[in-house]
Order: C-alpha cells, then sequence, then structure tokens
C-alpha cells in the first residue's frame, strides 16, 4: 500500500513538474519574460487561485459535518504554522544573524497556494482542496503579522488591512456562504469560475518554472544553512505534523490534506519579503529554489507515508 501510494504521489509530483519544465524552457529562450511572469502571477493571485478556492466551496455539498471537518481543518491550519514556529525558533536568531530572517520565514512559511492546492487537487480532489484553503488563510494570516515580524528589521509600516484584505481570505469570505446555504449560481457566473479555476495548477507551475529559470542552479547547492531549511520544512515539520494530528484522532483526507499543507516548499513570499524589507533577495530565491527542487524527492514519499499511515 505504501509502495503504491507512493507511485501515485510520484507521478502527480512529476506531472506537476513536468509543467514547470515547460515554464523554464519558455523563459530560457525568451518565449516568457520577466515581466510577462510577474503579470502571470498577479492574475494567478488576483483571479486564478481564488476561483479554484471558491470552486472547492461550490462543489461540497452542505453537510454539519462538512462544516465542522472545514472548521476543524481552519484551526489545523494554524496549527501547523505555530507549530513550525516553535519548532524553528531555536535554530534562527535574527540577533546572530541578519541572513537568518530568510532561513526562519522560509522554514515556517510554505508554498501552500501554488503547490499544495495543486497537489491536493490532483491526489486528493475537491475535498482536499477544500480543506487545503484552511492552510491559506491560515499562511496569509500569520505571514502578514508573524511573518513581517520576521523580516522587517527597520521596523517599516506595514498595511494590516491585507490580512483581511487578501485574496486567499476574501475568496473564503465569499465560498463559505455559498457552501453553508447551499446556494447554486447560475450558469453565467458558475462556468466561468470553474473554467478558471481550471486554470490554477499549470499556471502556476509554469510560473514557478519560470521562477527556477531566473535563479543560477549551480549556486543553490554551496549554503550548508539552505540544507538545513530544507531538513526542517520538507522532512521534520511534514512528519511531526502528521503524527502529532494522528495522536489527536485525525486521519484519511483531512491527514493527508494537512500533511501535503506542511511538507511544499519555502513560499515564494520568502523571497518577494527579503526584497520588500531590506534582505538579501538571492539568498531568499536560493532558499526557495534548492527546497522546491529536493521536494521534488520529499513530496512523494511524506504523502505516500500520510496515505498510508493516516487511513
Amino acid at each position: 500500500m505504501f509502495f503504491d501510494n507512493m507511485k501515485t504521489a510520484a507521478v502527480q509530483v512529476g506531472v506537476l513538474f513536468v509543467m514547470a519544465a515547460i515554464g523554464f524552457i519558455c523563459c530560457k529562450i525568451g518565449i516568457y519574460s520577466d515581466k510577462t511572469g510577474k503579470a502571470t502571477t498577479d492574475l494567478l493571485f488576483y483571479v486564478i487561485t481564488p476561483c479554484l478556492i471558491i470552486q472547492s466551496f461550490i462543489d461540497m455539498e452542505y453537510s454539519r459535518e462538512m462544516l465542522k471537518m472545514f472548521l476543524i481543518s481552519l484551526l489545523l491550519g494554524f496549527t501547523t504554522h505555530f507549530i513550525a514556529i516553535a519548532m524553528n525558533k531555536p535554530f534562527f536568531s535574527v540577533k546572530k544573524s541578519e541572513n537568518n530572517a530568510i532561513y526562519k520565514f522560509g522554514s515556517i512559511y510554505g508554498n501552500v497556494g501554488f503547490m499544495a492546492l495543486p497537489l491536493a487537487k490532483a491526489i486528493l480532489g475537491t475535498e482536499g482542496v477544500f480543506y487545503c484553503s484552511s492552510g491559506v488563510i491560515a499562511f496569509n494570516v500569520l505571514s502578514f503579522t508573524h511573518g513581517v515580524a520576521v523580516m522587517n528589521r527597520d521596523d517599516k509600516k506595514f498595511d494590516y488591512k491585507r490580512l483581511v484584505l487578501n485574496p486567499g481570505v476574501i475568496s473564503v469570505l465569499i465560498g463559505l456562504p455559498l457552501f453553508l446555504f447551499g446556494v447554486k449560481l447560475p450558469v453565467l457566473i458558475a462556468q466561468p469560475i470553474q473554467s478558471v479555476s481550471a486554470l490554477n495548477t499549470p499556471i502556476a507551475m509554469i510560473i514557478f518554472g519560470t521562477f527556477l529559470a531566473n535563479t543560477k542552479l549551480s549556486t543553490i547547492f554551496t549554503d550548508k544553512r539552505i540544507y538545513f531549511v530544507s531538513l526542517m520544512k520538507l522532512i521534520a515539520l511534514p512528519v511531526v505534523v502528521l503524527f502529532a494530528y494522528k495522536l489527536c484522532g485525525i486521519k484519511g483526507t483531512l491527514l493527508t490534506a494537512c500533511t501535503i499543507t506542511a511538507s511544499v516548499p519555502c513560499a515564494n513570499n520568502t523571497a518577494m519579503f527579503a526584497a520588500k524589507f531590506g534582505h538579501d533577495s538571492s539568498l531568499a530565491s536560493k532558499t526557495v529554489s534548492m527546497t522546491s527542487v529536493l521536494s521534488i524527492l520529499t513530496l512523494p514519499v511524506i504523502i505516500a507515508f500520510a496515505q498510508s499511515f493516516g487511513g
């Protein structure tokens, strides 16, 4: 069973990275420019991924049990990040080195929107996306509070309205009432949402490929600290989350969805926040790139273990 699950997960991860390879090649040969990539990232962030989250609520039939499971998944989404914060606190003192802010942020915050949602969709279906959307909410709230505190060395002002006014939270606020009240949207609205949401996986991975293309891959394996970040983010955190939640009685699709959320590589926000708050954005990009490359090996094993262990 374990190896069957691992094979299934490996195939799905492989499919995602083939899509990323398309973006990588297109960027290298000049079809896909940095300017186009930034515009497409905005389209994905503000339009496509919210449509996917809304669609996951539309597809789920309301029941008290499903509402209960969503609230549990929301609690677990925050808990996963709190576990990551606690696990990494002893290792990355910003007072000792300003680069530790990058390592600390990357060890805590994963690529939930661009990696976890596509993986959940491919392996677990609509229910997996439904649960992982809770991880997106937790990520948005905590990365713009705790994450900013980690990165903000100069005490720059930050617009905390973005805690609520961000695509992840807004899309849930739209989708949740549709789920709770069983609203059936007219075809003129429902069909575009469904069609646009289908773009999430290929667009996210193509953008991810262009991100790798703009990083010198030959240099990402030279920083020993990034290896430690990779160990904490790709192995230690998902293993702790898996066993902790299993002991709490979490199982099945919810357990696998939570594990996927915990096991994805460092968030792209690591590089964006590093640039915004005056840190070494090149180092941040290398951290994101290395964990992303190594996740090709770790994700199938972690997901297969979650599916076998949590059945």
